[in-house]
């Protein structure tokens, strides 16, 4: 190629990528409120401010951005917020990681205060990183769930949905971290395996297998189920609980699995969730034997102020003292752990605040919105249908939306802020007005602050314009959620559920999951594994479009996606590529093409037709979310259709001075025109660069290539010059001819007749002509070619004799062989196999080459 010497030869990524950045205004992409045009609101996810945006982040916002520039292009007022959501754990246990404190070490405004400092601090750190990776972010939309400004709105909705029924305060069972000290939901549990001990005892007669023995304290019944023979006529009889001395019933339940341990169930306030159900089924006692903290209470005497771990080793001890612990066995069972900090979590029976869970409200709603993938909504469907307990949104800890009540020292009522006086911190602020119930001015604030999640799941409704009012938001609903898989059960569920409670509907018309990234040994990145990547350390390398590419281009939507270093620098490979291309193509174009001239010749029209099929798979691919495919159409045609075909065919008529010449620059200022700008959503910089050196404008302020070239002879037409050309450059080759040598007299025969203007001859340096005649072929035998693995084994000394005779044989003989030769006065057998006739042909006396490609006939006249 030959390249244009007003553009760099080398594509300096760091530099370009950088210039646009800065160049770039942030007022391009917000928003317009007054715009007729049609809205596209992007529910975006708000991550934890953690300072580290990885690389699960990037692909996910990676995706967004694909969304949000063509979604411009295609004429949208697009917003894209971004948010971050402060509140809850990760936060709070940084916090006492970085200060080697507890959260109960310093007062609670200071441990706020310090939160608040640490995570606007990561805030800044993670914007850094979003602009560097070039995503067009509305920062207009920003916001940010700790300032008063966002919770506000998150304590008007919980005050609605308590005024509404939706919200209740209960004692009730929950699951709750001994570690971080807070109650967390079902969808904050995760499972680990490990092995324990499955202890078999004797229970006042009745023999017992548990792997909790430190919860004898709690037990409150012996389960068995009713058709075990074992325990025939034992239902309502009582035991007496080993240790601490306590009388229990003996219950029947169908639950009950005969075939596990003894088929004689140990029942404790609580175990397990299998617990919790009988316990509500039988009416059972409550005895709590663990508090928040993982101690036992006085409940355990003798064993008040253990830890549960130590607990467990002096029951079992003092069991076998009392020689009734019989036998114990190995175990392996999956363990809920708290999602943060991975400690066991306990059922505690705690007064906590609740939402309720309205399963079928919560489908329907989920019916109403388009899943991408499809099978994403199953998911969600089955998640709906197996809670059995309503959400917990109360939390034990500080740095939280706190919740906005108070209750009145002398008579307990419950009392509610007026809305327009939120936000409030019931431990710092006081009622306006006295107690509506007793006229009491003594109030103690609510010391629980609210579930995260309870920011977040309102974030459809905040982008939408919610005022924190009864009032429907503006633009609501949005039109798409992007979000992974791994948060369905949270933050997807959590905010169908508050959209349907608050605005009555569905939160936005569609979702789309992306997969998790899965380091290069194709597991979860974590830092155990040590198999993290950061997005600074790729773009450091790569740069931000490279990156982006292997965004796009790693896996379908829904798919998890590996990570893989080779991907990166094939991505920043083709746009080396594609630099090569522009740059060729700069250099023609400035040689004084005419840009309004018309494409006439028969390879220019047929690169048209190819750009306009590429131009509508990628607007398919893109309007189905299918990154991965409008990559690889953009690639393909980029790659083969227009370097690989095109400019090796048409590029001798580039630099020719003749009439010819003007279509195929104007066919290559459309290819690039278009081409860029189905390359900005994907790779930005990229595609900036080359459209402000094509044009002068910006790409990202152009429309979407609404590109369409219907030309059925061109189509069929070039794809035969093309194909030609390409099996005579491999023939060129095969015969170990330099591409640009000589090839003489070529005579290609085809069904129609294709008028190539000269371009087959010109790229293969040759004297070509195309015809729809039939070659007068005749064929002539020039030689012979023997099989030696026949002749060596089967004639051995006669092989040299039996050679020289069939040479010595006339044309037609070679090629109908006889059966018999004559060696050295000797007739013997010609054996199978044993030689094959040379074939030329000539045309009109000229020996010449024969290709035949399907309908196809190429001769090639043998240089003189």
């Amino acid at each position: 190629m030959s390249p244009s010497h007003q553009l760099p030869k080398n594509y300096d990524i760091e530099e370009v990528e950088r210039r646009w950045q800065n160049t770039w205004r942030d007022e391009d992409n917000y928003f317009d409120p007054a715009s007729k045009n049609p809205r596209f609101i992007i529910d975006t996810p708000p991550p934890y401010p953690t300072g580290n945006f990885h690389i699960g982040n990037a692909l996910n916002w990676c995706y967004i951005d694909f969304l949000a520039r063509y979604k411009r292009m295609r004429g949208y007022n697009v917003m894209f917020p971004q948010g971050w959501d402060c509140h809850g754990l990760p936060t709070e246990v940084k916090v006492e990681e970085t200060f080697g404190i507890t959260k109960n070490d310093v007062p609670r405004e200071k441990f706020r205060e310090m939160c608040r400092d640490l995570t606007l601090g990561n805030i800044e750190k993670m914007r850094t990183t979003m602009r560097r990776l070039g995503f067009s972010t509305d920062w207009s939309h920003e916001y940010i769930t700790m300032l008063p400004d966002y919770y506000k709105k998150t304590q008007a909705s919980f005050l609605q949905m308590l005024k509404a029924g939706d919200i209740y305060q209960s004692e009730h069972p929950v699951n709750f971290c001994t570690r971080c000290e807070t109650a967390i939901a079902f969808a904050e549990v995760n499972y680990a395996p490990r092995t324990t001990k499955l202890n078999y005892f004797d229970f006042d007669g009745v023999e017992i297998a548990t792997t909790r023995p430190e919860l004898l304290a709690a037990c409150v019944a012996v389960a068995v189920h009713p058709e075990d023979d074992r325990y025939h006529g034992m239902k309502g009889k009582r035991l007496t609980v080993p240790i601490f001395g306590h009388d229990v019933p003996i219950i029947e339940d169908v639950a009950v699995d005969p075939e596990f341990g003894s088929g004689a169930v140990m029942i404790c306030t609580f175990g397990d969730k299998t617990d919790v159900y009988w316990w509500k089924q039988h009416g059972l006692d409550l005895r709590k034997a663990i508090d928040r903290q993982g101690i036992m209470t006085a409940t355990a005497a003798p064993y008040e102020g253990m830890t549960s771990e130590a607990c467990r080793e002096a029951i079992l001890t003092d069991m076998e003292k009392a020689g009734i612990l019989k036998r114990q066995e190995e175990l392996e069972q999956r363990v809920g752990t708290c999602w943060r900090c991975k400690t066991p979590i306990e059922i505690l029976s705690e007064r906590q605040w609740f939402v309720r869970v309205h399963q079928d409200d919560i489908l329907d709603a989920a019916r109403r919105i388009s899943w991408t993938p499809e099978h994403m909504f199953a998911r969600m469907e089955n998640w709906t249908n197996s809670m059995e307990w309503d959400w917990c949104i109360s939390r034990q800890r500080i740095f939280a939306t706190p919740i906005p009540v108070w209750f009145c020292t002398a008579c307990g009522e419950m009392v509610l802020p007026a809305e327009e006086d939120l936000p409030i911190d019931p431990t710092v602020d006081m009622p306006k007005n006295p107690c509506p119930k007793c006229g009491g001015s003594d109030f103690t604030g609510e010391t629980d602050v609210l579930d995260t999640w309870m920011d977040s799941s309102i974030s459809a409704l905040h982008v939408t314009g919610w005022d924190g009012t009864d009032a429907k938001p503006p633009y609501f609903p949005a039109q798409i959620r992007p979000q992974g898989h791994d948060i369905i059960r949270t933050w997807a569920f959590y905010t169908i559920l508050r959209a349907k409670a608050l605005a009555g509907g569905h939160p936005w018309d569609e979702i789309l999951v992306n997969g998790m990234v899965l380091g290069e040994d194709g597991f979860k990145m974590s830092k155990s594994r040590d198999n993290i990547i950061s997005p600074e350390e790729i773009v450091g390398q790569y740069g931000a479009d490279a990156l982006r590419q292997w965004g796009a281009g790693g896996a379908a939507t829904g798919s998890d996606i590996m990570f893989n270093w080779n991907d990166v620098v094939a991505a920043s490979r083709f746009q080396t590529k594609l630099w090569n291309i522009f740059r060729f193509v700069m250099g023609h174009l400035e040689k004084g093409a005419d840009p309004a001239a018309p494409v006439t010749e028969l390879t220019d029209r047929w690169l048209l037709v190819r750009l306009s099929e590429t131009v509508a798979e990628v607007t398919a691919a893109m309007e189905g979310y299918q990154f991965d495919r409008a990559l690889r159409a953009i690639r393909e045609f980029a790659w083969n259709t227009l370097a690989d075909d095109y400019i090796e065919v048409a590029k001798g008529r580039l630099y020719a001075d003749d009439s010819t010449r003007a279509s195929a620059c104007s066919a290559l200022r459309t290819t690039m025109d278009v081409l860029c700008r189905l390359l900005a959503p994907i790779i930005p910089h990229f595609a900036e660069e080359c459209y402000h050196n094509l044009t002068g404008r910006s790409v990202h302020k152009e429309a979407w290539p609404d590109f369409s070239y219907a030309d059925d002879e061109a189509r069929r037409h070039g794809d035969l010059l093309v194909k030609t050309v390409a099996e005579l450059r491999r023939y060129k080759h095969d015969k170990g001819m330099a591409l640009n040598a000589p090839l003489g007299h070529v005579m290609i025969y085809a069904p129609e007749p294709v008028d190539d203007a000269g371009d087959t001859g010109r790229a293969l340096n040759a004297d070509s002509r195309w015809s729809t005649g039939t070659p007068q072929l005749e064929e002539v035998v020039s030689g012979v070619d023997f099989n030696m693995a026949v002749i060596g084994p089967t004639l051995r000394k006669q092989a040299r004799g039996f050679m020289q005779a069939v040479e010595a044989l006339p044309p037609e003989l070679l090629k109908n062989p006889p059966a018999i030769v004559t060696v050295d006065g000797e007739e013997i057998p010609v054996p199978a196999d044993s030689f094959t006739p040379k074939v030329a042909y000539r045309v009109a006396g000229e020996e010449v080459d024969v290709l035949t490609l399907g309908d196809v006939v190429v001769t090639i006249g043998h240089q003189s």
